[in-house]
């Protein structure tokens, strides 16, 4: 399934049950105008945040 921009947003995580999948909003713990399962995919959210990935130190 497409999950749009909670694939890549630092505020997602997912829950995972025997045959299912959810992804969770972790705003929604502090702003009750998120929900705590959004539908999905999620293409628009004013929340989204891109997670950074660091950067890979060079070879030795």
């Amino acid at each position: 399934m497409e999950v749009g921009l909670c694939a890549s947003c630092k505020h997602s995580r997912t829950i995972s049950a025997k045959r299912s999948t959810f992804w969770m909003c972790e705003r929604s713990r502090t702003d009750p105008s998120f929900p705590r399962y959004p539908r999905l995919p999620v293409l628009r959210c004013r929340g989204y945040e891109e997670v950074v990935k660091s950067p890979e130190p060079p070879p030795p």
